[in-house]
């Protein structure tokens, strides 16, 4: 079989190379042909490419199979690739481990973008945040001289967040995303606007930007304000070399200038959903995380209380077949008694009379599996959010039109991460019920709290008060915030998201749920103590060695805030979904 490719005014005839060959791989042997038949430089080279069917328009995923999406004698178009920030790209970006760039596509279209602003301002006609006031002063027009001076007061006067500042990664991430934004070529800010932003994320020169004070419309203001104010060499700012210190002296220490901002560059520079967004990446990724090491800890427990797996049969999850249940269901037997991995604990009680377990135990795909669902649909909601022109008003530069709309409002991201507070919660309140099922000798018919000579010592008593702490406080955070409106700006902005609050707790509950998943490690891997010599699957095994090399089994009383909190290190750097490393 073979198709034909059009790259950049070529054709080429390119055979599929076998049933399994990708889309990727079509693509790769055509780019080279391209780069032979143009004769061009390894450097000169492209890596990257789009492709698309041109018989109806479609965009080919790069790691499907040719054979399963193409036709014999198909023709296909391959074009720039499509380069999008992901959630997980993002939180590495946060960690301080990459550098970044413009690419030749982006300063194009910044500076085509510009142009549209300028010829505006030439012509003095009126637009909303370049020449006029911003919310109920919208139809106060501004004169030229004073332009400049309306973008450096619209970033003071929103400088009124509160609290405590965001963490370095943090505001790391808010301001490479903010970046990203600014670079699809919508926004109107210039090339050396976007340079000097550039320069500062390289150098890691970070504002203190409050974490309170967005209500998710128009945007995150108040943050991406003081985002901005640092930039601009005025307030606070942070880098590796001078910790907190005057923002001009940051900057000039590491030989940068403050920003001077043009007509439209304030406005442009706090008016999105980027505090949202990035907060709702790290929650995103961090649930994700969590909902991995949630399936394989339940399966310590249901080892440790000596459970049957029946009801994980494939068949029975067959008939209800949601995604996230079946991949539950799936990795429960991939971990536990198998003709793979055989566990002497399961055979030791195989012959009980017991036919059902309890839900905390038989629920477990269900359970868990919509919390896997709800995952994946608000990481793509967020993943939308993070590739997406948020500001206000949008510059069209292949039209030279100025338009205003609503793309600022955070209704979308306050939503769904409302959504991912509730999902991922469940997966702590049933850790919390297995964990009470292990520590209550009249359930496990283990020793009581998990200890020897109950009485004298306490053994998890009080973990597991700490457990329902918890997950009781992340009830009271599972109140969705983005369905509440207070209508602000003289009622100009009357109806808003409380996307910033739907974020921020988003990130206590995911937290909530990682402190819980650890102390219920702790007790899984405490309860196999009392069942040996028998032992559990290899998997199962692999991640209490894990937790061993950190936490010594209990054999009296003694600090266990220690012992969470490195169970807690564990969970957070998802070790236990990879014990073998």
């Amino acid at each position: 079989m073979r198709v034909s490719l059009y790259v950049r005014g070529e054709w080429f005839r390119v055979p599929f190379g076998g049933p399994s060959a990708s889309v990727r791989s079509l693509g790769s042997e055509a780019l080279r042909r391209y780069h032979q038949a143009k004769k061009l430089e390894d450097g000169d080279r492209e890596r990257e490419f789009s492709m698309r069917r041109c018989q109806g328009g479609e965009l080919l995923h790069p790691e499907d199979r040719a054979e399963d999406v193409l036709e014999d004698e198909d023709f296909v178009q391959m074009g720039k690739a499509v380069i999008l920030l992901t959630t997980a790209a993002l939180v590495s970006l946060g960690q301080g481990l990459f550098k970044i760039k413009l690419t030749p596509e982006a300063q194009g279209k910044a500076i085509k973008c510009r142009e549209v602003i300028d010829a505006f301002i030439r012509e003095d006609r009126v637009v909303y945040g370049v020449n006029t006031g911003f919310g109920m002063f919208a139809r106060t027009l501004i004169p030229k001289e004073q332009l400049a001076q309306l973008q450096a007061n619209v970033i003071r006067s929103h400088c009124a967040g509160v609290s405590a500042p965001l963490s370095v990664e943090r505001t790391r991430m808010l301001l490479v995303l903010r970046i990203n934004v600014l670079a699809k070529g919508y926004s109107g800010v210039s090339k050396e606007t976007i340079d000097a932003m550039i320069k500062a994320f390289n150098a890691s020169c970070l504002s203190w930007v409050p974490e309170k004070g967005t209500v998710g419309a128009s945007g995150d203001l108040a943050p991406l304000a003081h985002l901005t104010l640092g930039l601009m060499g005025e307030g606070r700012m942070w880098s590796p070399q001078s910790g907190w210190a005057d923002a001009k002296a940051v900057l000039e220490g590491h030989g940068l200038k403050p920003l001077i901002l043009k007509p439209k560059e304030g406005i442009a520079l706090i008016n999105g959903t980027q505090l949202i967004s990035s907060l709702g990446a790290e929650a995103v990724e961090r649930a994700l995380g969590v909902a991995r090491q949630a399936d394989i800890i339940a399966a310590l427990s249901f080892e440790a209380l000596k459970g049957t797996t029946k009801a994980f049969h494939s068949a029975i999850h067959a008939a209800r077949p949601h995604p996230g249940q079946m991949e539950v269901a799936a990795r429960l037997r991939s971990l536990l008694d198998s003709d793979v991995f055989p566990s002497q604990i399961s055979e030791s009680h195989r012959s009980c009379d017991r036919v059902q377990d309890a839900y905390t135990l038989r629920c477990i795909p269900q359970v868990h599996g919509v919390v896997h669902d709800t995952i994946a649909f608000v990481q793509k909601v967020i993943s939308t959010e993070l590739n997406s022109a948020t500001d206000n008003p949008l510059v069209f530069a292949e039209t030279g039109e100025i338009m205003s709309g609503g793309n600022f409002h955070g209704e979308y991201p306050a939503k769904a991460l409302d959504y991912l507070a509730i999902g991922v919660h469940e997966l702590a309140s049933i850790s919390e019920r297995r964990i009470e099922r292990l520590v209550n000798p009249a359930l496990s018919e283990l020793p009581a709290f998990l200890v020897q000579d109950g009485g004298l010592n306490s053994g998890f008593m009080i973990a597991h008060c700490t457990a329902a702490a918890l997950v009781s406080e992340s009830k009271a955070l599972c109140h969705p915030s983005s369905v509440d409106s207070l209508s602000t700006s003289a009622a100009t902005e009357d109806h808003v998201s409380m996307g910033g609050w739907a974020a921020r707790k988003a990130l206590r509950v995911v937290e909530h749920v990682e402190q819980v998943l650890a102390i219920e490690l702790l007790a899984a891997c405490q309860a196999l103590e009392f069942l040996r010599p028998l032992k559990t699957t290899t998997p199962l095994e692999k991640v209490h060695e894990l937790l061993r090399s950190v936490v010594s089994p209990w054999d009296k009383d003694r600090i266990m805030s220690p012992d969470i909190e490195a169970a807690h290190a564990l969970v957070r750097q998802q070790k236990a979904s990879r014990p073998q490393n």
